[in-house]
Parts: structure tokens; sequence; C-alpha cells
């Protein structure tokens, strides 16, 4: 028998989960139409094309792809994509012929027992004398069962592990397109982009909308971090008005505040990284710096700067951005500090312009359980942000962003509509979640459960019971009528177990009288009461 479970990364929630969440969404739901955003909602899955080569390389890795229905593998003549790739690895090798085909055939488990198809390939690469040679070895290990004449022959190239990286990076990047052409969506804003341009005859500019919905990322499980989670999104698009920053500030302050929860929004901008990237001469390297320059909260300075080198970034450069490491004080200490590091640089004098212009409005307005800070580190390894940048982090939890979000100035243009730029942020639901019950946030919920259950005695007293519940209902009283005259005992578990603060018992003698016994099932207390009364009682 198939034990059940479910993929890892994935969960399932019971009712008193639920319960909570919602509650979390229902307050950004509620939030989100105060300033007024309106709802939409996209398809889970996507054209590949739609979502791939947005994100970074890193991003797109995450991608759950979706194989084509039917005979997927019938667009894939797989000799000649092997061919093709060995091809391409040999001149990235510059070569390295011998060693470049070993390790494409011990990398590909899937294509080693298969005798026909290593003698295809190698045909049609038509190798040479010393390469049938190999040839010869690969058919006669493929007939013993056995890779060691492979693995010896390729123990040291295997140490090599960036060319192993380009070439699964070159192999992935073939054959995926043609046996998948659909993903599932890595995020809300990318797909939010595609319906702007999709729909942008039927939407009035600047156009506002909130969207809560799945997204799904093949990352590596653990605490707070899952391959299936909800993202609560609000993005405008249409308006470059720095206003916009402000509004979204204030939206995170807004929710916050009515969860209980303490948090601390960076806030940053990518033109002032761009900025950086120019005075340390790596304007061709700005993807590679920022992406590592993200990960300095994770893995450390000394790790960021491994990760730069190791991306063409020179020590010079690494020590004209040193400073960045070590960026203290309050707004106006960083921004001075920032001044006259980019003094040089136009578009990062224009990024610190752009935070100054929002961190003053919102110290303006003031803020209730949030605080705004700069830091000049926070990169988001999104591709797609152009201008400000946020994230948020509640105190007193180790958890990692419980929010995000940034300005993005291009994104439509790749789906054909220039000129339209966009702002948005996402809530993080899963991870304010276990901040509120690592906190011991959440309010008692049970009135959002059954409040009251009705002890079914027979059909007479069921059917009684049944026009009680009605009008509690109208009310907007939780009730509900136990299915079968079975035990009173067997009743009050269920009552019990479900957590239900009242029951309700009618017999012949409450039906003569036309009232109702009302149980409190927390103190034992019992009284005889008219349906009326229950519900001043329960409102």
């Amino acid at each position: 028998m198939q034990k059940p479970s479910i993929p890892k990364g994935t969960r399932d929630f019971t009712p008193a989960v639920m319960l909570r969440r919602n509650y979390i969404m229902d307050i950004i739901k509620s939030e989100f139409k105060h300033f007024g955003f309106a709802p939409i909602e996209t398809p889970s899955m996507e054209n590949s094309s739609t979502l791939m080569g947005k994100y970074g390389e890193e991003g797109d890795r995450l991608i759950f792809k979706i194989l084509n229905s039917g005979d997927y593998l019938k667009k894939v003549d797989i000799v000649n994509d092997i061919v093709h790739l060995v091809i391409e690895l040999e001149r990235y090798l510059k070569g390295n012929y011998e060693e470049s085909f070993l390790d494409f055939i011990r990398n590909n488990n899937t294509y080693i027992n298969d005798k026909d198809l290593i003698t295809n390939i190698t045909n049609e690469l038509n190798l040479n004398q010393e390469c049938i040679r190999i040839k010869n070895e690969l058919e006669n290990s493929v007939n013993r069962n056995s890779d060691h004449f492979i693995e010896r022959s390729i123990c040291s190239f295997l140490e090599k592990s960036e060319i192993l990286e380009e070439f699964q990076k070159r192999k992935t990047l073939s054959i995926t397109p043609k046996i998948s052409e659909k993903a599932l969506r890595y995020d809300l804003t990318v797909p939010f982009a595609r319906f702007v341009v999709q729909n942008q005859n039927d939407l009035t500019f600047p156009f506002k909308r909130y969207q809560i919905q799945p997204v799904w990322r093949a990352d590596r499980p653990q605490k707070g971090r899952f391959r299936e989670f909800y993202q609560c999104d609000a993005d405008v698009v249409g308006s470059n008005s720095l206003y916009q920053e402000v509004e979204l500030i204030q939206l995170y302050d807004a929710v916050f505040s009515k969860l209980g929860l303490k948090v601390t929004i960076q806030m940053n901008n990518r033109k002032i990284l761009a900025g950086l990237a120019e005075i340390a001469g790596i304007e061709d390297r700005l993807i590679d710096f920022t992406v590592a320059l993200d990960k300095l909260d994770k893995i450390g300075e000394e790790k960021v700067k491994e990760e730069m080198r190791s991306k063409g970034i020179s020590d010079e450069a690494i020590s004209i951005l040193n400073p960045l490491f070590h960026f203290e004080g309050d707004f106006l200490t960083k921004k001075d500090k920032l001044k006259g590091l980019l003094q040089a640089s136009s578009i990062g004098k224009e990024g610190i312009e752009d935070v100054e212009f929002v961190y003053n409005t919102v110290a303006e307005l003031g803020l209730g359980k949030a605080e705004l800070n700069l830091d000049v580190t926070l990169a988001r390894g999104l591709n797609y942000y152009t201008g400000c940048i946020f994230e948020v982090s509640a105190e007193g939890v180790q958890m990692g962003s419980v929010g995000g979000g940034g300005r993005y100035d291009d994104l439509t243009s790749v789906f054909g509509l220039k000129n339209i730029s966009g702002v948005g942020i996402s809530f993080g639901l899963d991870r304010i979640y276990l901040v509120l019950e690592e906190l011991n946030l959440f309010p008692d919920l049970s009135a959002d459960s059954v409040q009251v259950l009705f002890v079914n005695f027979g059909e007479e007293e069921a059917l009684q019971s049944l026009k009680y519940i009605k009008q509690l209902r109208e009310k907007g009283i939780n009730a509900e009528l136990y299915p079968d005259p079975v035990k009173m005992k067997k009743q009050l578990t269920y009552a019990n177990k479900k957590e239900i603060g009242f029951i309700v018992m009618i017999g012949e003698k409450e039906i003569e009288n036309q009232t109702l016994t009302l149980k409190n099932m927390l103190d034992g207390s019992q009284k005889e009461i008219t349906v009326e009364n229950l519900i001043q009682e329960l409102i």
C-alpha cells in the first residue's frame, strides 16, 4: 500500500491554520482596498517565454518547468542535440576535446547504458583516430556495465567545477525549450506585467492592482522557505511619481500595525548601485555585483568578496567598494557618506535624491509600527528593478524578509509596451505567519469558527434546531447541528475537539416552551433561554 505524502517544500493546512492564514490575508486585503488597489488574478502557469530571462540566471534556475503533454520528447533529436553541445563545449575548452567528451558521457547517466546512442554520437562527431580509441573504450565500458574507465580518465577534469557548471547550463538551455513550453509562475510581478500589456485597452492608468495567489520556486526547503507559497502583492503601473513609493511604505506600515508586528523597512535604490558600479569601473558587471552584494546578510563580507572575484570583479574594484561593507549611522550620516562616494556619478546622485525625497516625505507623515532605514547593501536580486527597492524584516525573530519590492521601469517593454513605469511591494504570507506564531501575536480566533453546536436528539428536535440555526446564521453567528442522533457523550466530545464554546440542547420540554438549553463548555454552566436571548448573548 502506498504511503501518502506530499512533495518537499509544500504543505497541507488544517482548519486551525487556515483561520490564522485568513486572518493575515483579510487584514492585508482590507488595507489594499483602503489604498485604492483593485483585485486581479492570473493563471498558475505561464508560457516559459514570459518568465525566462526576467529573474537573472539564479532565478531562472528556480523556475518549475512543466513537461509538454503527450510525447514530450518528439521535438528532441537527442543525437544532434548532444553533438551540438559537445562541440560547443569543445570550443569553450579550446582544444581539450577528449576530456570534454568523456565528461559529457559521465554526467549523463541517462545515456551511458545506450550503446547505440553512444555509437551514433561518436560517429556524428566524425572523431579522429585517437577519439575512435576512446569510442571503443566507451562501448566496452557499456558492455561491461561499468564506468571505471571513464572515472579514471576524467578524475582531474571533474575538479574544474566552473567548466561543469558552464556545460550544465548549456545543456539545460538547449534541451529544456523543446520539452517544456510552460512553467509555474515564479512571482506575481512578471505575470502582472504581461497582464498589463495584454489588457492595456481595458485598464485605466495609473493602474493599481492587488493580487493574492501562490507562486512556486525550485528552492531548497528550510524554515520560512517553501517551494509553494503565497505572495500578496500591490503594484501601480503608469506613474513615475515617487509619491507611489511613499504610499507603499505607508501600506506596509498600515498592515503590520494592524497585525501588531514591529518591522524595519530597508530602502535602497538601484541607481545608487549602478553609480557604485560606475565609480568602481565595473558597469559591465552590474548584475554580478548586485547578485553577490544581495547575499551579504546570508554569507558575510568575505564570501561576498570571494563571489565578486569569481565573477571577474578585480581586487581594485572591491577595494573601492569596501566602504559599503561598513556603512553605519542614521539616514543623514549614510546619505552624506554616499554623496561623497558618488560625487562623480550622475546616476548615483539621482538615486540619492530619490531616496532622500521618499525618506523625508515619510518622516513628515509619520509611521506606526514600522521604521524606515537606508541600507546601501540592499540589492534585491531580481533583474527588473530600476529605482527604489525595499525589504522588510520583523524585529525579535530570525526569519529573513517578510516583504519586499521596488520600482521597475522596463518590465512591460519586453512584452511590447514601452515607457510604462511601475512600482510594487509584496507581503510574504507564510513568513508573516511564522513570525506571528513565534511572537505569540495571533488573537483568539474562536469567533471565526463554529460558536455553537446544536445537539441532535432525533428527527423532531433536529428540525427545530435547524430553524433556530437559520436565525443564528442570519445574524452572523456560526452554528451547526450534529448530523446524527448518537449518544450525548460523543456529541460533547466532538464539541470539545473543535473547541466549540457553547452547545444547545432542545428536547420535548424546550419545543413545548419554545426555549432552548444553553451550556457553556468552558465552565459547565447551563440555562434555559429563548433564541432571541441566545442571539444577544453570542453577538
